[in-house]
């Protein structure tokens, strides 16, 4: 298996407050590989984002993926790792260094912004995480 597609979706009630994080990661002919969603514990919804990312590259390392799409629906999140924007965060500057250090081991990489009804499965599961 070496192109995925990973959609990640992070959120916060409250922001700072509970928090949870959703990845989708599909294969080329779009089949769902894996899914999970998650409590991360309190944090900002820009963190969560980050955070989801992390999970959806390391989940797409475990299924032996050469190739590796992200989409997500945090347009601050997705500029910064595009490196149209500055992070200016410090605790959001340590997980964008840990998100570049993790996409450096893919042969190639992209990330692209949807808006959120395009983002819907992930984001389902931040939801499930966040009531359950």
């Amino acid at each position: 298996m070496s192109a995925l597609t990973v959609n990640v979706d992070g959120g916060a009630r409250g922001n700072p407050g509970p928090a949870a994080i959703g990845v989708v990661v599909r294969d080329a002919d779009g089949e769902i590989v894996e899914e999970r969603g998650e409590r991360i514990g309190r944090a900002t919804n820009n963190v969560a984002e980050y955070r989801a990312l992390l999970l959806g590259i390391e989940l797409a390392a475990a299924h032996g993926a050469t190739e590796l799409e992200l989409v997500g629906d945090s347009e601050l999140v997705v500029r910064q790792v595009e490196g149209r924007y500055k992070v200016k965060d410090a605790t959001m500057r340590e997980l964008h260094t840990q998100v570049k250090q993790a996409l450096s081991e893919f042969d190639s990489w992209s990330i692209r912004h949807v808006r959120r009804e395009h983002n819907a499965d992930a984001d389902r599961l931040v939801n499930e995480a966040l009531d359950g």
